[in-house]
Protein backbone atom coordinates (compact mmCIF):
# COMPACT_ATOMS: atom_id res chain seq x y z
CA UNK A 1 0.00 0.00 0.00
CA UNK A 2 1.51 3.33 -1.06
CA UNK A 3 1.26 6.43 1.10
CA UNK A 4 1.54 10.08 0.17
CA UNK A 5 0.98 13.10 2.36
CA UNK A 6 -0.18 16.69 2.24
CA UNK A 7 1.38 19.16 4.68
CA UNK A 8 0.91 22.85 5.25
CA UNK A 9 -0.13 25.42 7.77
CA UNK A 10 -3.74 25.75 8.89
CA UNK A 11 -5.72 27.63 6.27
CA UNK A 12 -3.43 26.70 3.39
CA UNK A 13 -6.01 24.52 1.64
CA UNK A 14 -4.95 20.96 2.51
CA UNK A 15 -8.45 19.60 3.00
CA UNK A 16 -9.78 21.31 -0.12
CA UNK A 17 -6.96 19.86 -2.20
CA UNK A 18 -7.39 16.36 -0.73
CA UNK A 19 -11.14 16.40 -1.41
CA UNK A 20 -10.48 17.32 -5.05
CA UNK A 21 -7.60 14.88 -5.56
CA UNK A 22 -9.53 11.86 -4.22
CA UNK A 23 -12.09 11.83 -7.07
CA UNK A 24 -9.35 12.61 -9.63
CA UNK A 25 -7.45 9.51 -8.50
CA UNK A 26 -10.57 7.38 -8.03
CA UNK A 27 -11.79 8.20 -11.55
CA UNK A 28 -8.57 6.61 -12.82
CA UNK A 29 -9.46 3.33 -11.16
CA UNK A 30 -7.40 3.73 -8.00
CA UNK A 31 -8.70 2.73 -4.58
CA UNK A 32 -7.88 5.61 -2.24
CA UNK A 33 -8.22 5.92 1.53
CA UNK A 34 -7.21 8.76 3.84
CA UNK A 35 -5.75 9.43 7.25
CA UNK A 36 -6.39 12.88 8.74
CA UNK A 37 -4.53 14.32 11.71
CA UNK A 38 -5.91 17.02 13.93
CA UNK A 39 -4.51 18.89 16.89
CA UNK A 40 -8.03 19.77 18.00
CA UNK A 41 -10.24 17.75 20.28
CA UNK A 42 -12.85 16.13 18.06
CA UNK A 43 -15.79 13.79 18.41
CA UNK A 44 -17.58 12.01 15.60
CA UNK A 45 -20.20 10.79 18.03
CA UNK A 46 -23.19 12.71 19.38
CA UNK A 47 -24.20 13.13 23.01
CA UNK A 48 -27.22 11.01 23.83
CA UNK A 49 -26.63 8.45 21.07
CA UNK A 50 -26.08 4.85 22.12
CA UNK A 51 -22.44 4.70 21.00
CA UNK A 52 -21.67 7.92 22.85
CA UNK A 53 -23.26 6.48 25.96
CA UNK A 54 -21.18 3.29 25.60
CA UNK A 55 -17.95 5.34 25.42
CA UNK A 56 -18.98 7.57 28.31
CA UNK A 57 -19.68 4.44 30.36
CA UNK A 58 -16.01 3.47 29.89
CA UNK A 59 -15.87 1.24 26.81
CA UNK A 60 -12.34 1.13 25.37
CA UNK A 61 -13.68 0.59 21.83
CA UNK A 62 -17.14 0.85 20.33
CA UNK A 63 -17.84 -0.71 16.93
CA UNK A 64 -20.91 0.61 15.13
CA UNK A 65 -22.10 -1.05 11.93
CA UNK A 66 -24.94 -0.59 9.49
CA UNK A 67 -25.81 -1.29 5.88
CA UNK A 68 -23.99 1.81 4.56
CA UNK A 69 -20.84 2.00 6.72
CA UNK A 70 -19.13 0.96 9.90
CA UNK A 71 -16.85 2.75 12.30
CA UNK A 72 -14.61 1.76 15.17
CA UNK A 73 -14.42 4.37 17.92
CA UNK A 74 -11.32 3.94 20.06
CA UNK A 75 -10.77 5.93 23.22
CA UNK A 76 -7.09 6.68 23.93
CA UNK A 77 -7.90 7.29 27.60
CA UNK A 78 -4.49 8.81 28.28
CA UNK A 79 -2.55 6.54 25.90
CA UNK A 80 -0.51 8.05 23.09
CA UNK A 81 -2.10 8.57 19.70
CA UNK A 82 -1.37 5.80 17.18
CA UNK A 83 1.48 6.04 14.70
CA UNK A 84 0.84 6.10 10.97
CA UNK A 85 2.08 2.48 10.79
CA UNK A 86 -0.39 1.41 13.46
CA UNK A 87 -3.25 3.11 11.63
CA UNK A 88 -2.22 1.58 8.30
CA UNK A 89 -2.23 -1.89 9.89
CA UNK A 90 -5.92 -1.43 10.75
CA UNK A 91 -6.90 -0.25 7.27
CA UNK A 92 -8.13 -2.33 4.35
CA UNK A 93 -5.57 -2.72 1.57
CA UNK A 94 -5.95 -0.05 -1.13
CA UNK A 95 -3.75 1.38 -3.88
CA UNK A 96 -3.00 4.63 -2.06
CA UNK A 97 -3.51 6.20 1.35
CA UNK A 98 -3.44 9.99 1.36
CA UNK A 99 -2.31 11.46 4.66
CA UNK A 100 -3.44 14.96 5.58
CA UNK A 101 -1.43 16.59 8.32
CA UNK A 102 1.29 14.74 10.23
CA UNK A 103 3.66 17.36 8.79
CA UNK A 104 6.60 16.25 10.97
CA UNK A 105 6.22 12.56 10.14
CA UNK A 106 8.94 11.28 7.74
CA UNK A 107 6.76 10.15 4.81
CA UNK A 108 6.81 11.69 1.32
CA UNK A 109 4.50 14.66 1.10
CA UNK A 110 3.44 17.66 -0.93
CA UNK A 111 3.43 21.04 0.76
CA UNK A 112 0.39 23.22 0.23
CA UNK A 113 1.63 26.81 0.43
CA UNK A 114 -0.15 30.16 0.32
CA UNK A 115 1.87 33.26 1.17
CA UNK A 116 -1.27 35.01 2.40
CA UNK A 117 -1.42 32.55 5.34
CA UNK A 118 1.64 34.42 6.65
CA UNK A 119 3.72 31.38 7.57
CA UNK A 120 7.07 30.23 6.17
CA UNK A 121 7.45 27.44 3.64
CA UNK A 122 8.03 24.04 5.24
CA UNK A 123 10.05 22.58 2.36
CA UNK A 124 13.18 24.59 3.23
CA UNK A 125 13.68 22.48 6.38
CA UNK A 126 11.93 19.22 5.46
CA UNK A 127 13.56 16.81 2.99
CA UNK A 128 10.42 14.62 2.98
CA UNK A 129 8.54 17.34 1.07
CA UNK A 130 8.96 16.23 -2.54
CA UNK A 131 6.77 18.87 -4.24
CA UNK A 132 4.90 22.07 -3.50
CA UNK A 133 1.38 23.01 -4.61
CA UNK A 134 0.84 26.74 -4.67
CA UNK A 135 -0.57 29.63 -6.66
CA UNK A 136 2.41 31.75 -5.64
CA UNK A 137 5.32 32.38 -7.99
CA UNK A 138 8.10 30.63 -6.06
CA UNK A 139 11.67 29.70 -6.82
CA UNK A 140 12.08 26.26 -5.23
CA UNK A 141 14.32 23.23 -5.83
CA UNK A 142 11.42 20.77 -5.88
CA UNK A 143 8.58 20.42 -8.39
CA UNK A 144 6.10 23.31 -8.17
CA UNK A 145 2.54 22.45 -9.17
CA UNK A 146 -0.33 24.88 -9.61
CA UNK A 147 -2.59 24.35 -6.60
CA UNK A 148 -5.65 24.69 -8.86
CA UNK A 149 -4.47 22.06 -11.38
CA UNK A 150 -5.94 18.97 -9.72
CA UNK A 151 -5.05 16.69 -12.65
CA UNK A 152 -1.39 17.77 -12.44
CA UNK A 153 -1.37 17.06 -8.69
CA UNK A 154 -2.91 13.62 -9.33
CA UNK A 155 -0.39 12.94 -12.12
CA UNK A 156 2.49 13.84 -9.81
CA UNK A 157 1.25 11.52 -7.06
CA UNK A 158 0.73 8.63 -9.48
CA UNK A 159 4.21 9.06 -10.94
CA UNK A 160 5.94 9.60 -7.60
CA UNK A 161 4.22 6.60 -5.98
CA UNK A 162 4.88 4.47 -9.06
CA UNK A 163 1.24 3.55 -9.43
CA UNK A 164 0.25 1.80 -12.68
CA UNK A 165 1.03 4.06 -15.66
CA UNK A 166 -2.15 3.04 -17.48
CA UNK A 167 -4.08 4.79 -14.76
CA UNK A 168 -2.49 8.17 -15.45
CA UNK A 169 -4.75 10.89 -16.85
CA UNK A 170 -4.83 10.73 -20.63
CA UNK A 171 -2.75 7.52 -20.84
CA UNK A 172 -3.95 4.74 -23.09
Amino acid sequence: MKIFGFAGWSGSGKTTLVTHVIPALSSRGLKVSTIKHTHHKFDIDQPGKDTYRHREAGAHEVFIAGGQRWALLHENRGEREPTIEEMLERMTEVDLVLIEGFKTYPHPKMEIFRSDVGKPMLCADDPTIVAIATTDDLDVDIPRIDLNDIEAVADFIIEFCELPAERRHGAA
